[in-house]
């Protein structure tokens, strides 16, 4: 019998969606789910495939599964499972994308406009009964930057326009997209930075990106600009994130991504008014796992097959 392990820390109505979903499909496999990878122990000697996010791995979990021959990336990131110290190479990853482009774009467009109207403060205001009044900035004739061209980007591209934005891309490899202005290559990002109102980072994680939203691209942006980070913690330097705050280079952020997930408790970021954060929610929505079933069925129907190459979404290592 097929061993199936989930490693989900979702709400317990989420994962149950999961479970219906891949068991009405498949009744015969045995199919087990767990909300944290320190439960999944009596389950992984046996697991012939995991279906996870990479946020939610630990070192060794490759080790304690001798038997795993393929991971599902419940998410379109593979960092914490490809990059894990115990990954093996005759592993097969594949990932879930194409899905997340409206609650990417929604989430974003939360954010910039939280950041442009202050929001935040309104509601601290609320908590005081404080009756407080201010001049919003408008996005409206703004510029937006968005790091990171990918099918995500290209959801939130048009979206911006519609607001009367004008629209850069960042993108490793320089091609015109529908709903940008321009686009630049990764290497100008310090360039392109400078005349923007609003850095989105849509980019993936990777050895290439760590850190790369640097002191350099602070010390670039406007003292007016906002920085957003959608993508993953390790691609901003948090360090000089702070230090660009508390010399007022710029004028605030939003993170729904940190290098460390959860952020600490004592993270010098949580106390911050010019700082938003949100415990990665940017792809989490109410019908995610329901778009996701498609991918799933599709890779386990082909795994039970042992067609791996019949695999969508193969992710190279």
């Amino acid at each position: 019998m097929t061993n199936v392990l989930i490693i989900l820390t979702h709400a317990a109505t989420v994962r149950q969606r999961y479970y219906d979903g891949i068991k009405a499909q498949f009744p015969d496999i045995a199919l087990n789910v767990v909300d944290h990878h320190s439960k999944a122990q009596p389950y992984l000697a046996s697991a012939d495939a995991l279906l996870t996010f990479g946020t939610m791995t630990y070192e060794r979990l490759v080790v304690d599964a001798p038997r795993l021959r393929w991971i599902q990336a419940l998410g379109t990131g593979t960092d914490g499972i490809v990059d894990l110290p115990s990954f093996r190479a005759d592993i097969t990853v594949t990932n879930v994308r194409g899905i997340h482009g409206a609650a990417m774009s929604e989430a974003a467009l939360v954010a910039m406009l939280a950041l442009s109207r202050n929001f935040p403060r309104a509601v601290r205001a609320q908590d005081r009964r404080s009756w407080e009044r201010w001049p919003s900035r408008l996005l409206d004739t703004k510029a937006a930057g968005i790091f990171g061209i990918g099918s995500i980007a290209e959801a939130l591209a048009p979206r911006l326009k519609a607001l009367g934005m004008t629209v850069v891309g960042i993108s490793s490899v320089k091609r015109m997209v529908a709903g940008f202005d321009r686009i630049l290559a990764r290497e100008q990002l310090i360039d392109a930075v400078r005349d923007l109102d609003y850095l989105v980072i849509l980019t993936p994680y990777s050895a290439a990106t760590k850190n790369i939203v640097s002191a350099a691209v602070f010390a670039a942006m406007k003292p007016s600009a906002y920085i957003i980070n959608l993508a993953r913690g390790g691609v901003i330097d948090e360090e000089a994130l702070i230090e660009a705050l508390d010399q007022k280079r710029i004028a605030g952020a939003a993170l729904d991504v940190f290098t460390e997930e959860p952020l600490p408790d004592g993270h010098p970021l949580w106390n911050r008014t010019d700082v938003i954060v949100t415990a990665h929610l940017g792809g989490l929505y109410d019908r995610y796992a329901d778009d996701a079933m498609p991918t799933l069925v599709h890779n386990l129907r082909c795994f039970l097959a042992n067609d791996m190459k019949a695999m969508i979404n193969i992710v190279e290592h």
